[in-house]
C-alpha cells in the first residue's frame, strides 16, 4: 500500500496551517515527523484523515492510486487508513471489546471468530503490559493518559490498516512504556507490512525503532529530510539551529 501527499495545503477556520507538503510512505516503512509546536504536524495528520475541520485547498493525497480528497474517515479507514489520536477522548457506556468488534466488522478485514477476535485481544493486551480488566471497561473512561495511548495502539493491532498515522503515542508515558509502545509498533510494522507515520516531538522512542525516514516540519512546511542523524543534529541545535 502506498500513501502519496502531493503539494498538500490545509486550512482550518481560513487560517492555512499546512503550506504545501509533499510525503510518500510506502508499505512496511516508517517515517518520523518532528518539529516544533503549532508547525502543522497534527493538522497535516488530521488532514489526511479527513476531520472535517480541516480543509485540504489545494494538492493531492491519494491511497493507492484512489483519490482521498472529499471522502470522510470512514471510507477512508475502509481503504486502509488508521490514525492514532493525540488526545484520546472518553466516551462512558461504549465498551473496548464491542466497539473493537463493531470497527473490525465494518471494515471486513478478517474472518475471525468471536473466540479468535477475544484471544487476539487478550494477546495484544498483554503484549502491551493492559491490565485485563481495563478492556472490559469503557473506552478510555477513568483511564491513565499512559492507557489510553495503549488503547489506541490497540485498536492499531486489532484492525490492521495498510497505513497508520501515529500522533505522538509517547507523550504522557514513562520510561518503561515508551518501551513498550515502540516495541508494539514495531512488532506490528513486521507482522502486517504496514506503512507507518510517527509523529514525536522526543527522540526517545526513536532509541527502540529504526525509521526510514525522518522528516523535520516547521512553519506548516516539511523543511528537512533525512536519517537518525537529523534527530542528532536537532537535538544539538534545536528546531531554530537546526532547521
Amino acid at each position: 500500500m502506498k500513501l502519496e501527499i502531493k503539494d498538500v495545503f490545509i486550512e482550518i477556520g481560513g487560517n492555512k496551517v499546512v503550506k504545501g507538503t509533499s510525503l510518500n510512505v510506502g508499505s512496511g516503512e516508517l517515517h518520523v515527523i518532528m518539529g516544533p509546536n503549532g508547525c502543522g504536524k497534527s493538522s497535516l495528520a488530521k488532514g489526511i484523515m479527513g476531520h472535517p475541520d480541516y480543509k485540504i485547498v489545494a494538492g493531492s493525497v491519494n491511497l493507492d492510486g484512489k483519490d482521498l480528497n472529499g471522502l470522510p474517515a470512514n471510507e477512508r479507514a475502509r481503504l486502509g487508513l488508521f490514525m492514532q489520536f493525540q488526545e484520546p477522548i472518553e466516551i462512558e457506556g461504549l465498551g473496548i471489546l464491542n466497539f473493537l468488534n463493531a470497527a473490525r466488522n465494518s471494515l471486513k478485514r478478517d474472518s475471525k471468530s468471536v473466540r479468535e477476535f477475544m484471544n487476539e485481544v487478550k494477546e495484544r493486551s498483554a503484549d502491551l503490559k493492559l491490565k485485563e480488566e481495563l478492556v472490559g471497561r469503557s473506552l478510555n473512561a477513568g483511564f491513565s493518559g499512559g492507557e489510553k495511548k495503549k488503547v489506541e495502539i490497540l485498536q492499531m493491532q486489532i484492525l490492521k490498516p495498510g497505513i497508520a498515522i501515529l500522533d505522538e503515542p509517547d507523550s504522557g508515558l514513562d520510561v518503561d512504556a515508551v518501551r513498550v509502545v515502540a516495541d508494539n509498533i514495531r512488532k506490528f510494522m513486521e507482522s502486517t507490512g504496514a506503512g507507518v507515520i510517527l509523529i514525536t516531538h522526543y527522540s526517545r522512542i526513536l532509541e527502540y525503532l529504526d525509521p526510514d525516514h525522518i522528516h523535520i516540519m516547521k512553519d506548516g512546511r516539511i523543511m528537512m529530510e533525512g536519517g537518525k542523524e537529523l534527530v542528532q543534529k536537532i537535538e544539538k541545535e534545536g528546531y531554530e539551529g537546526g532547521v
